[in-house]
């Protein structure tokens, strides 16, 4: 069987393949299971039979930057006109520690088959586009079947994140119910995912929360008692309801947001708690707060205010989660708003004699305020009025 693929024919990963010899490498994972259905290919992985200070050596010879990114578990980023390319050396776990395992470099290809986790993630394929799948990984990827390459339950004691994996993957590319074995073994081993440091679970959780509808998955791991492992904050009578709302507005307006459908689930009393648990930078942690914000009253000033004050994202954010949604109207004029300038600034306030200072700040502020109240229609001369005469009326 043949695989046609844009990223086959790029004269850039070609160009890798040829460096390392067209015989001791291919494609593999992701970019060739989403070119076998049809779906846009992100990055692009190639395997080799070549030890990782061959790869070096064979790069370096073809003028091409070699960064050892990952060198003890055998991968090299070729870089070919500022494109990475990650390359990894054929393997097999020696032995393993859940993130972190001790490696042997081969050259057998189907032993490397043999360590990845999941069929579908099995699949190389060469320059000629020939697809090489050792596990039926082909049938499986068409049928969205997730099947475990081995036992499900050893490959879980391997790694208890193929716990989390085996649903994402569900999620976005699952079609019927799950595989038995597969979900089976997730259950009785979930107890295992308390191993796993907070850090991984957030990864795998928020790729799972970007799948076109990840509700039916979650659902799933709810039944399965998996979901309150990894997020307990989570709101057991209403948050897959809520979710489920979410996702449907969300996909409406083309806005699918990992973090939005992550509040969906908890409790709004929780967010501060999961920010910290969960580690978010803090950008991601003022942003799930400020979730929890009031809505502007309805008109189309109180809007413009809450723009002002809030910001776009935040607004988007409380009106999707909200009861009163967001209409594809609503969401246009937010999106059309600009920002205008405030007119005032300190040196403005200098000529009148007030010093920098906490006066000053004080000043403006008021100003400010006066200014948003107006629908931004005060000019700069009817705010320094207004303080010239507030500073009058003080002096006196």
């Amino acid at each position: 069987m043949h695989l046609s693929a844009p990223f086959i024919k790029d004269e850039k990963s070609r160009t890798v393949i040829r460096a390392l010899g067209e015989g001791q490498a291919r494609f593999v994972g992701g970019a060739v299971r989403d070119a076998l259905l049809g779906r846009l290919v992100q990055d692009v992985d190639i395997a080799t039979s070549h030890p990782p200070d061959v790869v070096i050596e064979k790069l370096k010879a073809a003028g091409l930057k070699a960064v050892p990114t990952g060198i003890d578990h055998g991968t090299i980023t070729a870089i070919v006109a500022h494109q990475p390319f990650e390359v990894t050396s054929l393997r097999h776990d020696v032995k393993t520690f859940g993130r972190h395992a001790q490696v042997a470099f081969i050259d057998d290809w189907q032993a490397d088959a043999r360590r990845r986790d999941f069929t579908m993630n099995a699949l190389y394929a060469d320059l000629d586009g020939r697809l090489y799948d050792y596990h039926g990984g082909v049938a499986d990827a068409r049928a969205g079947r997730i099947v475990f390459i081995g036992d499900p339950e050893e490959r879980i004691r391997e790694d208890a994140l193929r716990i989390l994996r085996f649903f994402r993957f569900f999620a976005h590319y699952g079609k019927g119910v799950p595989h038995a074995a597969g979900y089976e073994a997730c259950i009785a081993l979930r107890d295992r995912l308390d191993l796993l440091s907070v850090e991984r679970i957030r990864a795998e959780l928020l790729r799972l929360l970007m799948a076109p509808d990840p509700v039916p998955t979650l659902t799933l791991m709810e039944q399965g008692g998996i979901l309150g492992h990894v997020l307990p904050e989570w709101h057991i009578s209403a948050g897959l309801q809520a979710l489920d709302r979410l996702v449907q507005r969300e996909n409406a307006l083309d806005l699918a947001d990992p973090l939005r459908r992550l509040a969906a689930l908890l409790r709004p009393e929780t967010y501060e708690r999961l920010a910290k648990r969960f580690k978010l930078s803090r950008a991601d942690a003022t942003r799930l707060t400020a979730m929890t914000g009031p809505l502007p009253d309805d008109g189309e000033k109180a809007v413009r205010q809450a723009l002002w004050s809030d910001g776009a994202r935040t607004l988007v954010d409380r009106f999707l989660l909200s009861d009163k949604g967001l209409s594809r109207a609503a969401f246009s004029d937010i999106q059309r708003w600009r920002r205008p300038v405030f007119p005032l600034q300190g040196r403005d306030l200098t000529v009148l004699g007030i010093q920098p200072g906490p006066q000053m700040g004080q000043f403006l502020k008021d100003a400010e305020q006066r200014w948003v109240t107006s629908d931004f229609t005060l000019k700069k001369a009817d705010l320094l009025a207004a303080i010239l005469k507030k500073n009058g009326s003080k002096d006196a």
